[in-house]
């Protein structure tokens, strides 16, 4: 208690002049459309007196109880026992523009309070709320003041919670690359650690999900039960191999943004999902122009000339980088593997001088292909200073951060400032395995994707293909690692091509088993030839969680839709009515071509002349899809 004790003698002298009182009404806030309302106050909860408390509704519908707030400190709760000094209001409404995203400019629009407390006894200690809130949903952090005396700090624990109202539905899971299948789960039933986003349905047309953003120097947040709380959530925060999720540093001091964000269906929250890159500063490179999106295929032999095979195949199905995975400088779990040369794995490749990687770097580079390279976090933690010149310098595009340290705070600060370091080198980034994004690539875009999913090189089913536009595609992009040629898909070939467009990610790895030998020419691969990557128009036509999904979007005047549906045989409806009114436009449309046998990957391609009237009928199996990519009709 020493700290503290020093902090309450100068903190005392610095409030003698301050008024402390408690807010007699609830401080409210509402979003700029008013369907959204937080309110704050501080209020007795049993034993405990003044405690900060806030809830929220959506169109007059709860969503939100009494939810407590506040922070465990190692010497002493900072919960209870508190006074209100002030309180600002403000407001935004601006736009920006993404260098890879979702849709081409961003509106950050919302009403702003921040509220400044006290302790009302000894050692009378500062804490500052802010509570943002939306159209799309609300978002709050905690503030340590500056303090008069010692400013150095550690957390123990949050006492963030989010209070549902009754054993609604939701959709866990426990791990960032978790495994969807498993399909609903009451409140009641979900245990310690659950990953975020969680996503809830509070009732038909209304829906809720939990998540953070601007995780940069923090904890990473999971969600646990409260006890004695039924239906209530509380932030967990992640811990370093079993020592605990502290967090230390020196006021003042912010946490990441807690979010809920709302809406009256699963498709708008995924269309509203740019609320996380809002909560995130802006951009902070002054040069972006050599960020560049694109297709990706990963080089499996580790030979120069499966290397220029891979690099001849994308100038020919119009990808734009190639990938040298795992063993290109020897095995990635061995301490003495040296990443600054090419020394390869003799379990991946027996012959260790069939690859000369920076002839395959330099031929890549003379077509515009780029060459990306996998480095596992035991060399990144070595040689992090020396690798990424030494790549800038060898003319390497981007590195993928292999298997790396996550939840601590030690190491989501060390993770954010490899990010840092990769844009001094004009180096993109991919972050693989536990990861999941919290909206950093609006701050260093060069961060392209991140894995945080269980991707095709699972095997996932479609229920968890249905599942995670709704869930973990709510806090940004993800890489999936799609497959085509390979016996163990559970999805049928359209089922692929859809969900290529449903699934965002400016980084799109395909062919994530295959080679270019085993191209045969298959039409149904014009589709990927032609994908986009990044987007000016996202638009949901179709959602309902773990069952189906309909994903429309725009680059330039093309348009690209994905549809799959998950819960048996299906003929979905897919109008048009997002097209350019009085256009015409000619659809191609990729579709299953036997539905009625659930074991053929068999596509059939028509085309058709469409436009904004058109509705288009998909004939969809449980494992199956369509795409459909539009264009205009030229001379119109």
């Amino acid at each position: 208690m020493r700290i503290w004790s020093l902090l309450a003698i100068a903190l005392g002298f610095s409030f003698a002049a301050v008024a402390v009182k408690s807010a007699a009404e609830p401080i409210q806030v509402k979003s700029p459309d008013g369907n959204v309302v937080l309110q704050f106050e501080l209020k007795d909860l049993g034993a405990a007196k003044s405690c900060p408390v806030y809830r929220v509704t959506f169109k007059g519908k709860a969503v939100l109880a009494d939810s407590r707030l506040g922070l465990e400190l190692e010497d002493g709760a900072l919960n209870e026992g508190l006074g209100i000094v002030s309180q600002s209001r403000s407001q935004q409404d601006t736009t920006w523009k993404p260098v890879c995203g979702e849709r081409e400019t961003i509106r950050d629009h919302y009403n702003q309070i921040v509220v400044d407390l006290k302790e009302t006894k000894a050692p009378n200690r500062a804490l500052q709320l802010t509570f943002r809130v939306y159209d799309e949903g609300v978002a709050f952090c905690h503030t340590l003041p500056k303090q008069v005396a010692v400013n150095d700090f550690t957390i123990v624990a949050e006492n963030t919670s989010f209070a549902f109202t009754a054993d609604h539905t939701t959709w866990a899971v426990y791990a960032a690359q978790g495994n969807y299948d498993g399909g609903e789960v009451p409140l009641s039933k979900v245990k310690l650690g659950v990953e975020r986003p969680l996503t809830v349905r509070i009732a038909a047309g209304l829906y809720a999900s939990v998540t953070e953003a601007r995780l940069v120097d923090y904890a990473r947040m999971k969600l646990r039960p409260a006890k004695d709380q039924p239906w209530t959530m509380e932030a967990l925060l992640e811990a370093d191999r079993g020592k605990g999720g502290k967090v230390t540093g020196t006021a003042p001091f912010t946490s990441p943004w807690r979010v809920v964000m709302v809406a009256d269906s699963p498709g708008k929250l995924l269309e509203q999902n740019y609320l996380i890159l809002n909560l995130n500063d802006a951009c902070a490179l002054t040069d972006t122009s050599w960020i560049k999106p694109g297709k990706v295929i990963r080089e499996v032999t580790l030979t120069t000339t499966g290397g220029k095979a891979c690099v001849d195949f994308c100038v020919q199905q119009g990808l734009q980088y190639i990938e040298f995975d795992a063993g290109w400088y020897g095995h990635e779990y061995d301490a003495n593997s040296d990443a600054r040369d090419v020394h390869l794995d003799p379990k991946r490749n027996a012959r260790p001088n069939s690859l000369n990687l920076h002839e395959v770097i330099d031929y890549g580079n003379s077509k515009g292909i780029g060459v990306i390279l996998y480095v596992n976090h035991l060399a990144l933690e070595k040689q992090l200073d020396e690798l990424l010149p030494l790549y800038q310098k060898w003319g390497v595009k981007g590195v993928k951060y292999g298997f790396v340290n996550v939840g601590s705070q030690k190491w989501t600060s060390w993770l954010h400032e490899a990010i840092r370091k990769a844009d001094d080198h004009k180096l993109m980034v991919d972050i693989h395995d536990e990861f999941r994004s919290t909206g950093y690539q609006r701050t260093y875009p060069n961060l392209m994707t991140v894995e945080g999913i269980l991707g095709n090189e699972g095997f996932p089913t479609p229920v968890h293909n249905a599942t995670v536009p709704f869930t973990r595609f709510l806090t940004g992009p993800a890489d999936y690692t799609f497959c085509w040629y390979s016996g163990r898909l559970k999805n049928t070939h359209a089922h692929q091509l859809a969900i290529s467009t449903i699934f965002y990610s400016p980084w799109q790895f395909l062919y994530w088993y295959d080679r270019p030998s085993l191209y045969q020419g298959d039409p149904a691969l014009e589709y990927w030839k032609h994908l986009p990557t990044t987007w000016d128009e996202t638009r949901v036509l179709k959602g309902e969680i773990g069952k189906y999904a309909s994903v429309a979007r725009r680059k330039g005047q093309e348009w690209f839709v994905g549809t799959i549906h998950a819960a048996g045989r299906a003929q979905l409806q897919i109008p048009l009515s997002f097209l350019g009114p009085g256009r015409k436009y000619f659809a191609t449309i990729y579709s299953d071509q036997d539905p009625d046998n659930p074991d053929s990957k068999a596509v059939k391609i028509e085309t058709l002349t469409v436009d904004s009237t058109t509705t288009l009928k998909a004939d969809i199996p449980a494992n199956g899809g369509q795409a459909v990519r539009i264009v205009p009709v030229a001379g119109q």
